[in-house]
């Protein structure tokens, strides 16, 4: 199993961004997908969270800024971020709950980080 991520770059202040990653491999099913983020010298927070469900959680910090959105078919996760501030500048990485396929065991797996900075 493989998290692939893409989006990210440099944004404004006040810009937006679009985050989306891929799960790619055996998969059986996705328990909870999730966005991370790890700012310079400080530890990774979550930044958003979907359930299996739909239920989605966010960093309060966040809330109304950004939208994350799942697509179960697809086992794909995205998120839109708008209105950027320059403390939103981090690496992202998505994060899924997978189950696989051959030996239905659960596991943690990530995606490669992308870099997000906004500044004018």
């Amino acid at each position: 199993v493989q998290l692939q991520a893409s989006g990210g770059g440099l944004a404004q202040p006040g810009g937006s961004l679009r985050l989306s990653c891929a799960a790619l491999g055996s998969i059986f099913s996705i328990n909870t997908m999730s966005w991370y983020r790890q700012a310079p010298g400080k530890q990774r927070e979550l930044a958003a969270m979907i359930s299996s469900r739909g239920t989605i959680n966010y960093l309060d910090s966040v809330k109304g800024r950004f939208t994350a959105s799942r697509d179960n078919a697809k086992n794909t996760v995205h998120l839109q971020m708008n209105s950027l501030k320059p403390e939103d500048t981090a690496v992202y990485y998505c994060n899924a709950r997978v189950v696989v396929r051959e030996t239905y065991t659960g596991g943690d797996y990530w995606g490669q980080g992308t870099l997000v900075t906004v500044s004018s």
